[in-house]
């Protein structure tokens, strides 16, 4: 099991310890949604008092990353900082405003990824395009709509951004839950999947402009279809 490093013995002690809990949260250690080892074993292995570890934290809980629960200890509530600020952020924000968000992340992504893809890249677009297509055969709304994020994820990892891949990841439930649970009719899954189609050729096509069209018109086409509004039109 990966052990915790102990603080050095300086002056901020506590923050050194911050610091330490947060690098041991953030590389999987204590994976989110764990229960994080009893305070004494905390103790006896960190070499710490008991007002240090308890100092420490209360500030990861004040950061977000930790959760008390009463009588059950306390449990990583999330792996950074900025997950917990956005996505606690996200959940509050109307969803139109989340779709827009997603539409200015995937249009920008799409169009990147048009440019920066690598072949295994592609590859990999094109074997999820294929899942999709099997769960909608199914009728698996809920594999479908799982597949759905695992692609988009993958167009962003596609663009070499590392940041907007992090903020893509920290607010992928976010921006892909108003899929879930939609009643997509058939006519509605044909085009959603024709429009995927159009987005993986424009990325192996290098077609930046066409890759940021299509990925527009997905995200159009889920929100028209959440409000009961109809599509714009658009060239085939």
């Amino acid at each position: 099991m990966k052990r915790i490093s102990a603080p050095r013995r300086t002056a901020s002690l506590s923050a050194q310890l911050v610091d330490s809990l947060r690098s041991h949260i953030e590389s999987g250690g204590w994976p989110v949604g764990t229960r994080i080892p009893p305070e004494q074993a905390l103790i006896e292995e960190l070499g710490v008092g008991r007002s240090t570890l308890r100092e420490a934290i209360g500030a990861l809980v004040h950061l977000g990353l930790l959760e008390p629960r009463a009588g059950d200890g306390t449990y990583v509530r999330s792996s950074s900082e900025l997950q917990s600020v956005m996505v606690r952020r996200a959940s509050f924000a109307r969803r139109d405003n989340v779709l827009e968000l997603r539409t200015v992340l995937e249009e920008y992504a799409s169009q990147a990824a048009a440019l920066r893809r690598d072949e295994s890249q592609l590859q990999q677009l094109r074997e999820l395009l294929a899942d999709a297509d099997a769960a909608c055969a199914d009728e698996d709304t809920s594999a479908a709509t799982n597949v759905d994020a695992l692609f988009h994820r993958a167009v962003v990892r596609a663009s070499g951004n590392d940041l907007l891949i992090e903020v893509y990841d920290y607010l992928g439930t976010a921006l892909t839950s108003s899929l879930g649970g939609l009643p997509w009719d058939a006519v509605h899954a044909e085009e959603h999947a024709r429009l995927h189609r159009r987005l993986v050729d424009a990325i192996e096509a290098r077609d930046a402009g066409g890759a940021r069209a299509a990925a527009a018109a997905i995200v159009q086409l889920t929100h028209g279809h959440e409000t009961g509004t109809p599509r714009a039109a658009e060239d085939r």
